[in-house]
Parts: structure tokens; C-alpha cells; sequence
């Protein structure tokens, strides 16, 4: 391999801004734009001493072929391509919807998903399942900072959280009665995971019971709760959030689960959710994660149609709204180096109470804790810390009626955005379908059928390199994602460098990468506007 790409790497490592990170020293470098289109992606990463989470270890990803420290006496980017596809599609899901007869009557024809880590353990998580007692299907990503904790816990429980707030009264009263009966709960979703997806196993019974006071509450209100789906997703993002704030402050059961909850509520996640049910599409958004559609235009052409907007200093409305919340004298500190108060880049969040509690309540919670720096957790009160809440899990909602030109729906962190534009994203998936059609062998068999004949069909399949194309679309946008040149072509060198970057360098150029893209059924949709 040439050491082009290498060494470029290693001199920015070793040229550039320094700054004190875990252990040794950082080497920080923004690369310039017309050589390579590597940024420093920063976007997440706190300023004041991190509350990650240490049960952290425990969600370790593969770590084959990639470099711990740049102090490693012998640094190589070399990957053969087997080992490239090894590593990209690691984190592979995919699922074909079907009904009990075979037949997809259902808008989502399937969905893929991947992710790659970038930050060790990788913060991302996401979440798909379908609603078994009311109808449609979820699909969430969820990006971490300052650990991993608070995305885990709200890729776990948020969907729960909609699922309950769409339910009718009967439902509620049922699945409650079971539960004081100790008898079997009617299952509320189905859920679509990764074999090496986590759970918090431990505190799930935890978390059961919070949900259970929640659908409580809606039963005690004094009509049917009867939510629209707007609503049932804004209830259920700020009243999760308002469980991760409680639960911190009661006393637990152990250690471990008060452990848990300080990681929590001490780190912080965004999250983008979406709900469709037949041609009936919610996308609710908190923070900076993102969501577009794939359309295919009448004339042949494809267009990205937005359905979020990044919450953050970039956006006129988030600054607006921040400005109305808190009085006239901190117009000017609200926002500071483009973050919230200095310190986060999203200005919506699940967690991170230290923008949302009172100094008071941080301290108090925090003194009467065990060890919490063994937890890499510290009170940190930020300069211009006046008006607390800073911060809100208070999602924007978006609906979407979808039309046949609907094809895929895309929901990403913000590590694929920072990489990959919406309109390159919707390039990339309309070329992905278009090469596995061309690739799909026509089945147009001679009569009579022989072996002679089969056999050259077999080698004609081979000959389209069809074995060496992506089947997973998200691989495919995370391969682009990071190993594209100037010219929107893969470059294996780049791709093997990205792949192989040592952990205390890697987040300097790449951040923590997770796709979702749902595939449409048009007939379905051509079929509802039919028979309506």
C-alpha cells in the first residue's frame, strides 16, 4: 500500500492542536478540505470531564484489525478486502415484513440497518419493532455523548413509552389487571434486533415498573386517553426523560441500578423515532440526528425530502426558541463556540441533567452518591448557569402522508450527515437498487432446462460481481461515508486507513456511524389511495 494516505494521517496526528485527553496526549487536526475530506468531528464531545458509563466495558465491539494507540511501534493501515467487508458488515440487520399469508400487505416492504463504532465502545444504538397491540412499526437511532448509557437505556425503553401512549383504555386495563394478577402481559411490540445488540438485563425489571406507573397514570385520567400520534410521541420522549430524571433521585434496590441510573442521567443521547402505519408516517426528532425520505419523481429523477431539523446553534428556530425561554440579559452566553452554553453541541437531549437540573439538586444528588468519580462522573456547573432547564427531550414532530413515489425512508446520527449530504445519501441508495436490479439474473430458462445451461447462467450471475455488492444498503452509505474520494468514488487506501485508525485517534476524523433506511411498498400505498 502506498503511504500516501498513512502517513498523511500519522504527521496530522503529530503537527496539529493538542489537547489533554485520557492518558496521553491528543493530537488534534482539521485537515484541509480541498486534499481530503476528512473533518474533525467534535460535535458531541463535552468540554468539562465526562460522565461516561462504566459499564461500558461490557458493550465492547470487535476490535480486529484496528490499532489501540498511535505509539504502537509498528502502524499499519493494511486491510485486505475481505477484512474491510469483515469489519463494515459486522453490524448488519435486515428484515423482510411479512404477513401470516406470505403476502406483504404492510407499507414497509423491510428495512436495513448498520453501524460503526467510532468511539470505544461505539455510543450509537438503534431500535425497530413492530406494535402488537395497536398498529404500525417503530424504527429509532439513538446517538450517545459522554458515554454510552443514556442511549441504551432510551433505545430500550422509549418505544415501549409510544406504544403505551397509543393504547386505548381496554388495553391499558387488561395488561394492568394481568400484571396484579402475576399472570402473562400481552406482549406490547416485537422487536427486530442484532445478535450483539445489549440490553440492561439487570434493571429491566426496574424499568418495567416505571412504565406500569406511567400507564397508571394514563388510567387514571378521566377519559379515554385517546392521544393523537402526534401527541402520544411528544408524551412519551418528555415523560421518559422526566423518568431518567426521577429515578436518579430515589433511593434503589443496589448499587448496580443506582450506578446505572447516575450513567444515565449524567450522559445524554438524541433521538429520532419513526411510526408508520399504512400510508401515515411521524418522525419525532430531539437533537441531531436526522430523517429524509427518498422520492422518485415522475421525470426518472430522485429528490431528498427533510422531515427533522438538526436541533442545534445552526438553526434560526432552536435559537429563537432558547432566546423566548430565558430572560434578555444571556442572549449572548446561551450559545457560546457554537454550543449550548459552551458545552453541547445538540440543544435538545435526553439526560444530561447537569443542563437541566438546578445546582442545588446536582449537588445534593451527587454528595450523597458512593465514588461517583469511579463512574467518571463530576459536578460541573457551566460558566452563565443562571435559568436552568438548558435543555429539553421535547421532540418536533413531523407527519408525512406517503405518495408511491415514496420509496425508502432514512434515519441516521449525525456521524453519516457530517460525512454525506441528504441528496448524496438518496444518490447512493437509487444506484444501490438500480445495481442489484441490473444484477438480479432474468430467469427466462430454455425449454428443456439442463444442467449445461443452469451452469451458464450461474457463471453470468458471477461475472456481474454481484457477490462483491453490499446487499445491506446501510453498509453501503457507511462505506461511502467514509472511504469516498474528491470524485464520490471509494478509495480503498482511505477506506482501510479510516477502518484502522488507532482509538485515540479515530474520533478526530470519524464519528460513531448508524443507518436505518426503510424500504416502502408502492403497491401497498398505490392500493390504499385505490380503494379510498
Amino acid at each position: 500500500m502506498s503511504k500516501t494516505v498513512s502517513s498523511w494521517i500519522l504527521s496530522s496526528a503529530r503537527n496539529s492542536i493538542v489537547l489533554q485527553g485520557k492518558g496521553r496526549l491528543y493530537s488534534i487536526c482539521i485537515p484541509n478540505r480541498n486534499k481530503i475530506k476528512w473533518k474533525l468531528v467534535f460535535s458531541k464531545t463535552r468540554l468539562y470531564p465526562p460522565g461516561s458509563c462504566s459499564l461500558d466495558n461490557t458493550f465492547s465491539l470487535k476490535k480486529a484489525f484496528r490499532h489501540t494507540s498511535t505509539e504502537e511501534e509498528h502502524f499499519s493501515f493494511q486491510l485486505s478486502p475481505s477484512q474491510i467487508n469483515d469489519l463494515l458488515r459486522a453490524g448488519e440487520l435486515s428484515h423482510k415484513i411479512l404477513d401470516l399469508k406470505g403476502k406483504n400487505a404492510n407499507s414497509v416492504l423491510r428495512f436495513e440497518s448498520n453501524q460503526l463504532a467510532s468511539n470505544t465502545p461505539i455510543e450509537d444504538r438503534r431500535s425497530a419493532a413492530a406494535c402488537l397491540q395497536t398498529k404500525g412499526m417503530m424504527f429509532g437511532v439513538f446517538d450517545g455523548h459522554a458515554g454510552s448509557a443514556c442511549a441504551q437505556a432510551v433505545s430500550e425503553r422509549l418505544l415501549h413509552y409510544i406504544a403505551v401512549s397509543l393504547m386505548s383504555r381496554q388495553t391499558l386495563e387488561e395488561i394492568e389487571l394481568a400484571v396484579e394478577c402475576m399472570k402473562p402481559v400481552l406482549p406490547i411490540l416485537q422487536w427486530y434486533k442484532h445478535p450483539n445488540d445489549v440490553e440492561y438485563r439487570e434493571i429491566t425489571s426496574q424499568y418495567f415498573e416505571n412504565l406500569r406507573v406511567y400507564w397508571q397514570h394514563l388510567l387514571d385520567l378521566d377519559s379515554e386517553p385517546g392521544f393523537s400520534l402526534e401527541e402520544a410521541m411528544i408524551c412519551a420522549f418528555k415523560r421518559l426523560d422526566s423518568d431518567i430524571s426521577l429515578e436518579v433521585q430515589a433511593p434503589q434496590e443496589s448499587e448496580l441500578m443506582r450506578n446505572v441510573a447516575l450513567q444515565v442521567a449524567f450522559s445524554g443521547a438524541t433521538a429520532c423515532v419513526a411510526h408508520v402505519d399504512g400510508v401515515h408516517l411521524h418522525v419525532a426528532n430531539t437533537g441531531d440526528c436526522r430523517a429524509i425520505l427518498g422520492v422518485h419523481e415522475e421525470d426518472g429523477t430522485w429528490s431528498a425530502l427533510p422531515l427533522t431539523r438538526d436541533h442545534n446553534a445552526f438553526d434560526e428556530f432552536e435559537i429563537r426558541r432558547l432566546k423566548r425561554e430565558h430572560p434578555r440579559s444571556e442572549e449572548k452566553t446561551l450559545f457560546v463556540n457554537d454550543r449550548l452554553l459552551g458545552i453541547l453541541m445538540p440543544s435538545r437531549a435526553f439526560g444530561d441533567v447537569q443542563l437541566k437540573w438546578s445546582k442545588e439538586l446536582q449537588h445534593s444528588v451527587l454528595e450523597n452518591s458512593c465514588d461517583v468519580e469511579a463512574l467518571n462522573i463530576y459536578q460541573y456547573v457551566p460558566p452563565n448557569y443562571h435559568t436552568p432547564p438548558y435543555l429539553t427531550a421535547e421532540p418536533e414532530v413531523t407527519y408525512h402522508k406517503l405518495r408511491s413515489k415514496d420509496k425508502f425512508l432514512v434515519i441516521a446520527s449525525d456521524g453519516l450527515w457530517e460525512m454525506l449530504s441528504n441528496e448524496q445519501v438518496v444518490k447512493l441508495i437509487a444506484g444501490h437498487l438500480t445495481e442489484l436490479n441490473m444484477q438480479k439474473p432474468q430467469l427466462a430458462f430454455e425449454k428443456p432446462v439442463n444442467l449445461g445451461y443452469m451452469h451458464s447462467l450461474l457463471l453470468q450471475r458471477k461475472n456481474r460481481g454481484i457477490a462483491s455488492l453490499d446487499q445491506n444498503v446501510a453498509t453501503h452509505l457507511i462505506r461511502h461515508a467514509i472511504g469516498s474520494n474528491e470524485y464520490g468514488e471509494v478509495d480503498q487506501e482511505k477506506l482501510a486507513a479510516m477502518l484502522t485508525l488507532p482509538e485515540d485517534l479515530a474520533r478526530m476524523y470519524r464519528d460513531d456511524i448508524t443507518v436505518t433506511v426503510v424500504y416502502f411498498n408502492s403497491e401497498t400505498i398505490e392500493n390504499y389511495y385505490g380503494n379510498n
